[in-house]
């Protein structure tokens, strides 16, 4: 039998109770125990109740990102709508993969932080056409699959070391935080200072409220308080949008004229204009490999500290203490990296919002499911949710940032030479606005400094082929 279609580990003894039921009452097996054999459900401790209210909690938790991530394509001339079809379908395909394949309770949506590298450092940095970046994604997520069909990750993970991808985490995180205020008008540009904060206005001061609110939300920690501090912020912004004609936040003609009864403005079919748009052939280019290659090491390090840290928090791991179903998972993860290219978006990847419905005693697949099918209603709504103005969003990007920050603990600062390469990382994926160029002087400097002390045999030869696609990545800007 395919080891892809038997049970996850620890699955066995519901098989058996099942089978010892249907002997002794002749019955058919129910729609309940259906899904109990196939998710292994109640050997994991869980029941269905459990799992869908798990699925629901982890949608609530990641909603924003139906939003958020079509905020930032749209910036690369992208169409909001096309954006949005493209994110609710990576989010419904890869979600259910993982709940039917690999049969773990996570989330599989658009990454913050690889959409931030497409938008603002492919895009807007380099001036790559985005039909091009999406060609970017499909090759990586070619190589993505490689790696995880060849189960490489152990080879992988021991060349770059565990600081510099705690600090890499951590500087995306940051420059998230960034574009968030940014987006929010908050920070501006000033010729004498570069940046400076702005003056309050009523937009800004609409942002810090819906900020407070949100803040407040998640320190109390609400299911859904980033979804529920976009919706908040948006209502608030309405009127200042119209009173002092701003322009952030307004009703289009057609939805402004439409009356309580008649709500077909907010209706609309979904726009797959966007579908089988990437270049492929231009994504070659050899100036362009090595954002390739960072779109590859983002996605495959997000995969694996996501489903490292959900193990621990939900103890699901397999007898040799690993990460259950990881290579299932990773599988899953480079199918999804693969179809967002096609799709229309940036690279998907594992949500660590998972960990959320994993508090919630979400512990199979079904959760993974039920979270996949609660975004198939989006499709329909890009008008409505293209009102969403970008102080809207923007405290949900800075809060985004906090939550990437819990890494910067594990750094070893005691250490100079691990420390100051993190610390480049931190410092220049934020304020170079490139997190490719942030990645490059970090892993430049990781090998300079181990090279000229003494300590060359730290470097894994993976990682001088990294550092070389530094050096080329960095003479090509």
């Amino acid at each position: 039998m395919d080891s892809s279609l038997s049970p996850p580990a620890g699955s066995a003894a519901p098989e058996a109770a099942h089978d010892s039921t249907r002997v002794a009452g002749a019955q058919p097996a129910s729609a309940p125990s259906l899904l109990d054999r196939y998710f292994g459900i109640t050997a994991l401790g869980s029941t269905v109740r459990t799992e869908v209210i798990a699925g629901i909690t982890t949608f609530l938790a990641a909603m924003y990102i139906i939003v958020v991530n079509p905020a930032i394509l749209s910036k690369t001339g992208m169409a909001f709508p096309a954006a949005l079809t493209a994110t609710v379908l990576i989010s419904f395909f890869g979600s259910c993969a993982m709940g039917l394949y690999a049969r773990n309770p996570v989330l599989v949506a658009p990454g913050m932080g690889l959409n931030a590298l497409f938008a603002f450092t492919m895009v807007h940095g380099v001036g790559m056409p985005w039909q091009t970046a999406l060609g970017c994604v499909f090759w990586s997520g070619i190589l993505f699959a490689v790696l995880a069909a060849l189960n490489v990750r152990r080879f992988v993970v021991e060349a770059i070391p565990a600081n510099l991808r705690y600090a890499i985490s951590c500087g995306i995180g940051l420059f998230i935080t960034v574009i968030g205020l940014v987006n929010a008008r908050l920070v501006v540009s000033d010729p004498v200072t570069v940046v400076s904060l702005a003056h309050l206005s009523p937009p800004t001061v609409t942002f810090l409220v819906g900020l407070a609110l949100t803040t407040v939300l998640v320190a109390r920690r609400v299911n859904g308080a980033l979804m529920i501090g976009i919706v908040a912020t948006t209502l608030l912004a309405i009127p200042i949008g119209r009173l002092w004609g701003d322009g952030s936040a307004y009703f289009p003609k057609e939805i402004a004229t439409a009356t309580l009864v008649n709500f077909q403005g907010f209706f609309a079919a979904p726009d797959f204009s966007g579908i089988g748009q990437l270049d492929l052939l231009g994504a070659l280019k050899v100036g362009y490999l090595p954002f390739i290659f960072v779109m590859l090491f983002t996605a495959f390090f997000d995969t694996l500290s996501t489903f490292m840290s959900i193990a621990e928090a939900g103890n699901m791991k397999d007898r040799d203490g690993n990460p259950r179903s990881m290579r299932q998972a990773m599988i899953v993860d480079s199918f999804s990296v693969l179809i967002s290219g096609p799709l229309g978006t940036s690279p998907a990847n594992a949500y660590i919002e998972s960990a959320a419905g994993i508090a919630q005693g979400g512990r199979t697949g079904l959760t993974a499911l039920v979270c996949a099918l609660l975004f198939l209603p989006f499709l329909f709504l890009s008008p409505m949710l293209s009102l969403v103005p970008a102080i809207a969003t923007a405290p949900a990007l800075i809060l985004v940032g906090v939550f990437m920050m819990e890494s910067v603990a594990r750094i070893e600062w005691h250490r100079m030479d691990e420390a100051i390469p993190s610390f480049i990382a931190l410092v220049m994926i934020p304020i170079s606005y490139s997190i490719t160029d942030g990645i490059a002087y970090s892993f430049l400097a990781f090998v300079v400094l181990k090279l000229f002390t003494g300590r060359a045999k730290e470097i894994k030869p993976a990682m001088w082929v990294v550092a070389a696609l530094a050096v080329l990545l960095l003479t090509q800007m």
